[in-house]
Parts: structure tokens; C-alpha cells; sequence
């Protein structure tokens, strides 16, 4: 794995050349393969997990890619929502070697993301029927954009990584509904101004467009923390009473886009998309890993996943006390946005911590503390950060670990 995390990989380095370079040199792995490009601020690793699972369950082989990692760079690489081994992963980086070179001798050296996107396809491509893939960052110049597998997904649109995609959301919608190319179907929960953007890029092209709450009509209704239960009707097709495991107010509109791109490649029988809802996996988001006390794992980490988060707690845990957080986030977020919308869930405390595996892209976690004021503490390292947290809460009490996927992946095996 030293290969990928060298020194001077995680640089953001956006464009489309290098990954077009790389992909050339390995003979074009993705060519002729359909499936879904998904974009969006957030709900992208939701909607894939959801799509890859009624694929699966179809008899297809699909192939994902999701981004970030959790725990290991093995989970980039997933058919079936099963990563490859670490021999496997260890393989396909040594095939992609002589590419990487004589890219990087013409080209200049492939960031972490580069690499991860020739390896991922390189390995998938022959082996998977169907390819699901996340959008790494916007959507225009992500490496992930050299694709055209028929059908684009927006998810939806709010303001996050703002230094590169742009301040507005009409800006940040540019860079996502840019992955539309001509002849797909375009399938999005974006709404306002945001949506107009994406019509427009849809009419521009003549890319057909599905929009929740127009073409696709959604209605859900909560099952608690067991997640909740979906109708979804679309151009051509009807479900009642879809399962949806994962928690969360945000997964239903995740899982009807899943659903309505199912149909779109036409991998949709009923029971497929019945059996492959309720079959999904999405760890570290809104997901309960313990009990005694209860401990909520989110890896959202923009304003607009902490308002969903800190609504959907609310909603949740309406009649219990207010929950311990375990907050560690990295410094280039909207931290004030992440705080402030963090206070409107009055926890009854705040650990403030880092996580190990973010190293020095995370916020200081006294700093924090100083911006939340009464009730913060600060404990580091990130385990110790939870022990305490455990104790605050008492066991029939409840924890929540938010703020960085790096931090949930940390701490979710403990």
C-alpha cells in the first residue's frame, strides 16, 4: 500500500488526462461495460450500495469502487459489495506498474486517486458484468468522469468542498450534472436551483431525465432504526413496500434512485429489487454498532449531512436523554458549519478527538473544543476518545461518532 499513500499522492490534482493516459495504456478495461456513474454531496455510497445489491441479487456481477475507504484500500475494489484480498489488491498493482511509469515519465506521477481508479477498473473490467461508481469529488474534472457507462445519478447537491467545486450551489451542480454525457439517463434527487442546472445539462445534451418528485414519485415511512419502508413508481414501473435497512430520512430517496437506475439498464425484476434493498450493507452511516449504551456511527461531513444527521437523531430518540458525541473532523471542512449545526442536537457532551488515519489533514481537536465551549472535552487517541464517551453516556444511554468517515472507520472495529 506504500505505492499508493506515497509522499505528494493525496494532493488534489483535477483533470481527466492521466486517467484517460493510464486506461490507454492498459488497453482500455472499461470499454463496452454499462452500469452507473454517481455523483452528488451526498448519499453517492448509499445509492451504489443499494444498486450493486439488486444487481447482485439479479445474478449480476457487479463492480464498485467506493470512496473513501474505511479501514483498508482493499474495499475500493468490491464485486458484489465483497472487497478483494489483500493478495488480489497486491496483483492488480503490480499488473498497472508499467503503466503507472510510462504515464508518469510523460505525464508527471499519478495522485492516490489516479492510481486507485486504473487499478479498480483494470481489475473489474474483465470480471464484472455491471460497473456502479462513485464520483470521488464533484464530478467535471473527476478522474472517475472518463466514464460513460449509460446511466448518470445525482444524488443530490449542497455546498462541500467549496475551494474546488465552487461557492454556490449552482456552481457545484456545474461540476456534478457534467458527468451527464449524450444519450444517458439522467436520474437525480436534486431540488431548486441546483435542479435547474441539471435540466439544463440534460436538455443541452438530449439526455433524458428522471426527477424525484416529477418522473418518480417517492413516499416513504419510518421503521425506526431498522430503517424504513418505500413506494417508488417511475416511467414504466411500481413497488410498494420496498424495504430500506438503513436508517437514516436521506435513504429513501438513495434507494429509489437505486431502484429507477436498476430499470433504467433494465436489471430490474421485482423481486430482485425487493430482495436486494433489504440485503444492503452501508457501514458508518447512521449505523447502531452497540449497545449498553448504544453507540450511532455517521461518517457525514458537510452541513448538510450533519442537519440530516442531527434531525434524524432527533426524530429517533425523541423521548431519551441527549446523546454523548465523539467529533473529529478534518480541517478543510466547513468546521464552523459542521459545529454549528452539531449544537442544534444539545448533546449533553462533546469528546473532541482526531483520527490517526487522517494524519495531518485533521483538525486540531482543541481547537474545536475552544470553538464549542462549555461541555467540550478533548481525549486523544480516538479509542480513548470513545472509552470516555461510553462512560459519560452510562449504559442506558447513547453515543454518537460523527464528523469524518476517517474517524468512523477508526473506531468502528472497537
Amino acid at each position: 500500500m506504500a505505492r499508493i499513500s506515497a509522499p505528494g499522492r493525496f494532493r488534489v490534482k483535477m483533470g481527466l488526462e492521466r486517467t484517460r493516459a493510464l486506461l490507454a495504456e492498459l488497453g482500455h478495461p472499461e470499454a463496452g461495460l454499462r452500469g452507473a456513474l454517481v455523483t452528488g454531496t451526498n448519499g453517492k455510497g448509499s445509492t451504489c450500495a443499494f444498486l450493486a445489491s439488486i444487481l447482485a441479487v439479479q445474478g449480476l456481477r457487479a463492480g464498485t469502487m467506493p470512496s473513501p475507504h474505511l479501514k483498508s484500500y482493499t474495499e475500493r475494489v468490491q464485486v458484489n459489495g465483497v472487497p478483494v484480498t489483500e493478495d488480489e489488491f497486491a496483483a492488480a498493482l503490480e499488473a498497472i506498474e508499467p503503466a503507472l511509469a510510462a504515464v508518469g515519465a510523460r505525464m508527471g506521477e499519478p495522485t492516490e486517486f489516479e492510481i486507485l481508479t486504473a487499478l479498480a477498473l483494470s481489475w473489474l473490467g474483465p470480471r464484472v458484468d455491471r460497473l456502479v461508481i462513485e464520483i470521488g469529488m464533484g464530478g467535471r474534472l473527476d478522474t472517475t468522469n472518463v466514464l460513460d457507462l449509460g446511466v448518470a445519478v445525482v444524488t443530490n447537491v449542497a455546498l462541500d468542498h467549496i475551494r474546488h467545486l465552487g461557492a454556490t450551489l449552482e456552481a457545484i451542480a456545474a461540476e456534478k450534472a457534467a458527468i451527464v454525457k449524450p444519450g444517458n439517463l439522467c436520474l437525480t434527487a436534486a431540488e431548486a436551483s441546483a435542479l435547474a442546472v441539471v435540466e439544463a445539462r440534460c436538455r443541452e445534451l438530449g439526455a433524458e431525465l428522471w426527477r424525484v418528485g416529477h418522473e418518480l414519485e417517492v413516499a416513504w415511512r419510518w421503521r425506526g432504526w431498522d430503517g424504513s419502508e418505500l413506494d417508488v413508481r417511475g416511467p414504466g414501473f411500481a413497488h410498494s413496500a420496498l424495504p430500506v435497512p438503513l436508517a437514516g430520512s436521506f435513504q429513501p430517496a438513495n434507494a429509489a434512485l437505486a431502484v429507477a437506475a436498476a430499470h433504467a439498464l433494465g436489471d430490474a425484476p421485482p423481486e430482485a429489487v425487493r430482495a436486494g434493498l433489504a440485503a444492503t450493507r452501508w457501514p458508518g452511516r447512521l449505523e447502531v454498532v452497540a449497545s449498553s449504551p448504544r453507540v450511532v456511527l455517521d461518517g457525514g461531513h458537510n452541513p448538510a449531512g450533519m442537519r440530516r444527521l442531527v434531525d434524524d437523531l432527533r426524530h429517533l430518540m425523541a423521548d431519551e436523554p441527549p446523546p454523548v458525541v465523539v467529533f473529529g473532523a478534518m480541517a478543510d471542512k466547513d468546521l464552523r458549519g459542521l459545529l454549528g449545526e452539531l449544537r442544534q442536537l444539545q448533546p449533553a457532551a462533546v469528546v473532541f478527538t482526531r483520527a490517526a488515519s487522517a494524519g495531518a489533514r485533521a483538525a486540531d481537536p482543541q481547537d474545536l473544543a475552544d470553538s464549542w465551549g462549555a461541555g467540550a472535552r478533548v481525549v486523544e487517541p480516538a479509542q480513548e476518545a470513545l472509552f470516555e464517551a461510553r462512560d459519560l453516556a452510562g449504559a442506558e444511554g447513547t453515543v454518537v461518532v460523527c464528523g469524518s468517515l476517517y474517524l468512523v472507520g477508526e473506531l468502528r472495529p472497537a
